[in-house]
């Protein structure tokens, strides 16, 4: 047996190690590899040589691990390009160093690109070596999954901090307008899930080029009827010329995508400028929605660990490569009796499965616009439906002094 190697790349999640504690404790179960290298730093990592030996991690550490916040080995946003040879020269040279076969590689949309683009040079350049995709994202905006790992749990972070700032926000006689504002480049996934609560009485996402004046219009009315006006903001919420409402928008991140956030903060400020009301609070959810460990969703996390257990599953065959695994929502049904009256009613059932890695890399899934009501009103019962399973649950957490107990990371070790 040959070893193998599982990293991590792009903006972290809430359950992104439960993927990597996946991959572990299922070659423990299942010793496909002699060894299970970490990269440290994502590909960036992997390219100098930077590995941690995870293979003989104890199951208590594991289970931490899954509970752990951030990135544990360490994340990157380092861009393979494929007119540059060198860097994928390196990471095979890398790999055929440590005996690696297989690498899993867990993130987003340009990580599932990564895969794809190893897999393509590796099959022109007759190598051998696997790569293995294992989705993540706050966003929700990879296709062709049913949802992502991480955003049932940044979705759930974001309906908690919605309705209890929604109950301060009510607290108060003073007129004043609150914004929240989401992660959401170019999907407006999260910031729609906050209309599970109830509390949000104006959304605005990306999907909708934004009407500055139909939007103020409807903010005064708001204020007119109710004294208040709760807003929920995307962070890439813009204007039909594609200019993002937020001002952070000159530098990129490393993958020539825009550095987000301010849109709720120039929304709050349009909002006063224009007399509506004197005053605004601003919250911005950002990282936090991100790494909450404490508010996973039970859901989200055994998904993304059942998913780290799946790629490693699937690699067993040796024509497994070029792969992305992912969630599709089955139609199951269970039968409720109420007073005698019996019914069939759909219960959520998540599916697993894995599909060619291009099906996943350089498309965005955006919110559907049939799910959006005109005039910032919110989402329709179809996208509450849809949310609703996702942020079930809560997973035992394993508490150390009062708090969420997490692992060192691996890069910091």
């Amino acid at each position: 047996m040959g070893n193998c190697l599982v990293a991590q790349s792009g903006g972290p999640t809430a359950v992104i190690n439960a993927s990597l504690a996946g991959v572990i404790r299922a070659n423990q179960l299942n010793p496909l590899y002699d060894r299970v290298l970490g990269g440290i730093h994502g590909i960036e990592g992997v390219l100098t040589g930077k590995l941690y030996d995870l293979t003989d991690l104890p199951s208590a550490e594991i289970e931490v691990l899954r509970q752990t916040p951030s990135s544990a080995l360490g994340t990157c946003r380092y861009k393979l390009k494929r007119d540059n040879p060198a860097d994928f020269e390196r990471l095979l040279a890398v790999m055929d160093e440590h005996d690696i076969d297989v690498m899993f590689y867990i993130g987003g949309n340009d990580s599932m690109d990564t895969v794809d683009a190893l897999s393509e040079y590796a099959a022109a350049h007759g190598s051998a070596k696997r790569f293995v995709g294992i989705p993540k994202t706050v966003d929700n905006d990879l296709v062709p999954v049913d949802h992502c790992p991480g955003f049932p749990s940044a979705a759930k972070l974001a309906c908690l901090v919605t309705h209890a700032t929604r109950l301060d926000y009510d607290a108060y006689t003073r007129p004043e307008v609150f914004v929240l504002e989401t992660m959401g480049r170019d999907a407006g996934w999260l910031a729609a899930s906050c209309c599970l609560t109830g509390d949000v009485d104006l959304l605005v996402l990306p999907e909708v080029d934004f009407d500055r004046e139909a939007f103020l219009a409807q903010v005064q009315k708001k204020m007119d009827e109710t004294g208040a006006c709760y807003i929920v903001v995307s962070e890439g919420a813009h204007y039909a010329d594609g200019t993002y409402l937020s001002a952070g928008d000159s530098a990129n991140d490393g993958f020539a995508h825009a550095v987000l956030g301010g849109a709720a903060a120039a929304l709050k400020q349009m909002i006063v400028d224009a007399g509506i009301a004197p005053r605004g609070v601003v919250q911005d959810l950002s990282r936090a929605a991100r790494s909450s460990n404490f508010a996973q969703s039970k859901v989200d996390v055994t998904e993304a660990y059942e998913l780290g257990m799946s790629a490693h599953m699937r690699s067993a065959d040796p024509a497994f490569t070029a792969q992305v695994v992912g969630v599709h929502r089955g139609n199951a049904q269970t039968m409720r009796c109420d007073g005698g009256i019996c019914r069939m009613e759909h219960t959520y059932n998540a599916e697993f499965f894995a599909g060619p890695a291009s099906e996943f890399a350089n498309f965005v899934k955006a919110f559907p616009t049939d799910w959006i009501l005109p005039d910032y009103q919110g989402v329709t019962e179809d996208a509450l439906d849809y949310f609703r399973p996702l942020v079930e649950g809560e997973p035992a957490i394993i508490y150390e002094n009062g708090l969420p107990a997490t692992v060192e990371p691996f890069n910091r070790r």
